[in-house]
């Protein structure tokens, strides 16, 4: 929730660019939105566990002019995504300060998957939580018909990441998407997006995706080209 900036002179990238999987990559490559999952780092300045807490976010990179210093032990790590679809496969949600709007959509969607069910974020959080992880570190995935899912799920087939987008399924790298296939609609795919998620995509939430997947959702945020 903020302007984020590299320390001076830092040339190395940090391992905090966060795949489908969920996984850290030290990459140059720049993304839309940046996020957290708690205080990864050790006393040492190094990755120290890979979440803490329950309060996975999704935020945009300028919000009020507010300014970040990366990767300071004893405050949440700064990760960052290359798009929308990137984090809620990852298992994150939107910010509700600094992406009010977004997060407000996300809930009425997730309202419309659950209906009955407490739609504020304590609860969307308790969920999710059970949804993208097995055991600490430990990644949830499951098993669906490739033709059931919605647009903006991402799904692993052949031993990569793709993202389901209408008749295509668009390979998922930290630059963007560069290569694309038609949706084979009799396949049975792992799924690497959380089921809550899954079910909000189906109820209407549609996530911001890169521009290099050619959707009308690919409008970078404000602050985009200021990733770091």
């Amino acid at each position: 929730m903020g302007r984020v900036a590299q320390r001076p002179g830092l040339t190395v990238p940090r391992q905090n660019r966060v795949t489908p999987y969920g996984d850290l990559a030290a990459v140059p490559d720049r993304g839309m939105f940046w996020g957290n999952r708690g205080q990864l780092l050790g006393a040492g300045g190094g990755l120290a566990r890979y979440s803490r807490g329950r309060l996975w976010l999704i935020c945009v990179l300028d919000f009020k002019g507010r300014r970040r210093t990366l990767w300071q032990p004893g405050r949440l790590t700064e990760l960052f995504f290359l798009d929308e679809a990137t984090g809620l496969a990852a298992g994150h949600r939107p910010c509700g300060e600094c992406r009010y709007r977004r997060y407000q959509e996300f809930k009425r969607a997730w309202a419309e998957a659950f209906p009955g069910e407490p739609a504020g974020a304590a609860a969307m959080d308790v969920r999710l939580h059970a949804d993208r992880l097995a055991a600490p570190g430990i990644r949830r995935s499951y098993e669906a018909a490739l033709a059931d899912l919605p647009d903006g799920a991402m799904v692993e087939l052949d031993g990569r990441a793709w993202l389901v987008l209408g008749s295509r399924l668009l390979a998922w790298s930290h630059g963007g998407y560069r290569e694309q296939r038609a949706r084979p609609r009799r396949a049975r795919v792992t799924v690497l997006t959380p089921r809550a998620t899954v079910a909000v995509l189906a109820a209407g939430y549609q996530p911001v995706l890169h521009p290099t997947s050619g959707a009308s959702r690919a409008t970078p945020p404000p602050g985009a080209s200021r990733a770091r």
